[in-house]
Parts: C-alpha cells; sequence; structure tokens
C-alpha cells in the first residue's frame, strides 16, 4: 500500500459516490464519465489495497474498510476547505466570512453589540447568520457548514469534538398576556398552569421537554399544548392575543413587551437558568474575523454581566 501515491481527488469522487450510494449518480454529480469514475475508484482500491465498495442491483454500497475510509474522507475535506480558507484570509488580511449560527431566543441583542464595531471597523468582513435551534445547527457546525454558534449550551446532544466556551445565562419564565386571569397574582402553582393551554417550540427541543419532565414529577399531566412552532414571533403574538401560555428566556419577554402587553407569571417551580455559550468545533481553523468576533462576543457577553 502506497499512501503518499494516493490523490485527494480520488479520495473526494469516493466521498461522492458514497453519498450517492451509484456511480451513475456520482459521474453525474462531479461531471465524469462513469468509466473514468470507475477507473479513480479502481485506483484509490489498488492504493489502499481493499475492497471500497460492493456493487448492488440498485447501485454500491460500503464496505467495511470503505465505511472506515468515508469519515476519514470528511474530515480530510473539511481539514483541506480550512486549509485553503487559511491561506487566503492571510494573504487578504482582514478580509473574511464567518458563517455564524444564533440561538432564536438566546443572543440577538448581544450578538448586535458584538457584530457592529467590526461591520465598522472592517468593512470588508462578511457575516451570515442563520437564525435557527441547537438540533439543526450542531450537525452544520460539524458538517462545516457553520464556523460557529452563539446559544445555548447544547447539553441535550453530543459534543464531543465542540469547544464551547461559556457567556452568561439567561432566566426563564412562563409569560402570559397582560389581560389572562392569572396575570394579576403573587404567586401561581404547577398545579394552576396544569389547568392552562400554552404555545410552545417543539417537542424535540429542551424547553418544551424539561416542562413535561417537570409536569410528571409533580404527578400532572403534560402541559396542553395549542400551538407547537419553533417561530417566537408567532409565539408572543398568540400570547398576547389570547389566553395561552409560554415558557421562554426573561429577555424575550423585556423586549417583547415593548411590542405586546405580556406579564410574566411567578412560578417558583419553573425557576430556570439556562447557560449561553459559543462553540466551534474542536481543532478547526478559525479565520481572524472569527476570531474577531468571538473576542467581541465574550467583551459584550462581560458588559451585559
Amino acid at each position: 500500500m502506497s499512501v503518499i501515491g494516493m490523490e485527494l481527488r480520488d479520495i473526494e469522487y469516493f466521498r461522492v459516490v458514497a453519498q450517492h450510494g451509484h456511480l451513475g449518480r456520482a459521474a453525474e454529480a462531479l461531471g465524469l464519465s462513469q468509466p473514468a469514475l470507475s477507473k479513480s475508484l479502481r485506483r484509490l482500491e489498488h492504493e489502499l489495497g481493499a475492497k471500497l465498495v460492493k456493487r448492488t442491483p440498485k447501485g454500491v454500497e460500503l464496505s467495511a474498510e470503505g465505511m472506515a475510509l468515508l469519515g476519514r474522507a470528511r474530515e480530510l475535506r473539511l481539514s483541506v476547505q480550512a486549509m485553503a480558507q487559511e491561506i487566503r484570509d492571510v494573504s487578504r488580511g482582514r478580509v473574511g466570512h464567518v458563517r455564524i449560527g444564533a440561538g432564536p431566543v438566546s443572543s440577538a441583542e448581544m450578538l448586535v453589540e458584538a457584530l457592529l464595531p467590526l461591520v465598522r471597523d472592517a468593512p470588508k468582513v462578511s457575516f451570515n447568520i442563520v437564525v435557527s435551534d441547537n438540533d439543526l445547527m450542531i450537525p452544520a457546525l460539524r458538517r462545516g457548514d457553520l464556523d460557529l454558534i452563539v446559544g445555548y449550551a447544547p447539553r441535550a446532544l453530543p459534543r464531543e469534538g465542540l469547544v464551547e466556551e461559556p457567556l452568561f445565562e439567561l432566566d426563564f419564565v412562563v409569560i402570559a398576556s397582560a389581560d389572562h386571569p392569572l396575570a394579576g397574582r403573587k404567586a401561581v402553582s404547577l398545579a394552576d398552569l396544569a389547568r392552562e393551554r400554552w404555545t410552545l417550540t417543539e417537542s424535540s427541543l429542551l424547553t418544551q421537554q424539561r416542562l413535561r419532565r417537570i409536569f410528571l414529577e409533580r404527578g400532572l399531566p403534560p402541559p396542553d399544548i395549542a400551538v407547537e412552532t419553533r417561530s417566537l414571533r408567532l409565539r408572543l403574538q398568540l400570547v398576547a392575543s389570547s389566553n395561552l401560555l409560554d415558557y421562554t428566556a426573561r429577555g424575550v419577554y423585556v423586549s417583547a413587551r415593548k411590542s405586546f402587553r405580556l406579564k410574566v407569571l411567578p412560578v417558583k417551580e419553573l425557576a430556570w437558568r439556562r447557560p449561553v455559550s459559543v462553540v466551534y468545533r474542536e481543532g478547526s481553523y478559525l479565520s481572524p474575523a472569527a476570531r474577531q468576533l468571538i473576542a467581541s462576543i465574550k467583551a459584550a457577553a462581560m458588559q451585559n454581566e
């Protein structure tokens, strides 16, 4: 086996074959003829001394050796992309493009504070911000589609291979319309809430999971959810216009009460401080612009403590 003889191009072609599970479709995606792709695959198998794929009536399947190579091929692709980006950044000085994942409620105002100095002082740096949740952002970060995430610490997801730098914590509260029957009370119990209806984020996310767990631990039925949506704006509008309740960060309430008539319900059993962090891949290349942004985010977080 001659590892030095392997070509990066052959490894990338193999990755595309694995992605499509079919030589014809992979060849079309790569803009190659199928014989040329087959030749590349045979060359790679020869260099490694192992059979990487098995032909099936529907296309190809990876062998055990092929599965092992696929994991390394993905890592290699990210490494090559990072190398190319680093060289471009070095040659262009402060020019750069940073891809950011941001939690929908965890970091908006602080992220604006962090971005403004860079937008002002580094006009050739650009940013792409995707507002989403950890169940979608963490896989995107691992794939290399994002450079970093600013949001809730990913407690419910595997964190191997990730670096997490804590920023601050957010208080979670139950919010209701100012006209809600419970809005004037000095104390609200879980039993009171068990009779109410809710609008919450999706059940796959930690917020609703925590709420359901606390209700069940107290021997109460799970929250009666009328509307389930990831859209924070929609939930706020529903709460303000009805008797539905929501469970969200206090900062959301503080910002939203400028536009909506809302109240925080004093529910002692649901007190929760949820950590917010900046997260990026361990050992990954971070451009000068990304490193500057992280420093700016941490500075903004310290000012807001």
